[in-house]
């Protein structure tokens, strides 16, 4: 399957592909995320069985970056998940690529037609605006679309956050960007606005995989609703 990130793309977040037949994902989504590192099945046999029609963005969250990973094999696993005709994309931690780790699913991804996204996330804080321009700037040298969460503690971290959003897109960068927590919250639904190019959401809030984030159908109403 293809993806495209030219426009903004709304992926339903899970840890459970039958997720993907919900009708409210159905509606919804354009994408769905698969959280491989939360998944209770063996995830590259639950990729293998998946015949949805979304296509998926596969991310093995390291846990040293807020996943379950597990480190030996997690890489690997990426690599053979971008062999599965349903996945056009994967997430892949920019530390990971930068420390030479990842060049195995890097050099997969390009043979397959897989697209990559670099992320990076802060749970601490929110960097000065410079600094999260500067990461932007980075995972965007080796990913189609370079990915930054932070955890925004007042307006003014969501403001930087937005600023840099649309600093990046105005000079052509493909980046998706979130700002984590109460304070941040409505940037998943803004950031869109300033050019971010995913957003992500669970088709129940109870399955939140991240501090803050809507429920499905709500950010897809808030996101149509701005745009």
């Amino acid at each position: 399957m293809q993806l495209n990130f030219d426009s903004f793309v709304l992926a339903a977040a899970t840890a459970d592909l039958a997720d993907a037949d919900d009708p409210v994902a159905r509606e919804h989504a354009d994408a769905v995320e698969f959280r491989m590192d939360l998944s209770e099945a063996d995830p590259l046999e639950a990729l293998e069985a998946y015949d949805g029609d979304l296509p998926i963005i596969a991310t093995n969250r390291a846990a040293w970056e807020g996943g379950e990973a597990e480190e030996e094999g997690r890489l690997e696993a990426l690599v053979e998940a971008t062999a599965v005709d349903a996945v056009a994309a994967i997430d892949v931690e920019l530390e990971s690529i930068l420390e030479g780790d990842a060049d195995e699913v890097l050099e997969a991804a390009r043979e397959r037609d897989v697209a990559v996204i670099a992320s990076s996330h802060d749970f601490e804080g929110t960097p000065p605006r410079g600094e999260m321009v500067k990461t932007l700037t980075e995972a965007g040298k080796y990913a189609d679309v370079a990915k930054l969460a932070v955890t925004a503690e007042s307006n003014a971290d969501a403001l930087a956050l937005l600023s840099a959003t649309e600093q990046l897109t105005f000079h052509g960068a493909s980046v998706a960007t979130m700002a984590m927590g109460e304070a941040g919250s409505h940037t998943r639904a803004v950031a869109p606005v300033y050019g971010s190019r995913i957003g992500y959401a669970p088709v129940d809030p109870a399955d939140a995989t991240a501090p803050g984030q809507y429920d499905l159908e709500t950010l897809a109403e808030l996101v149509a609703k701005l745009q």
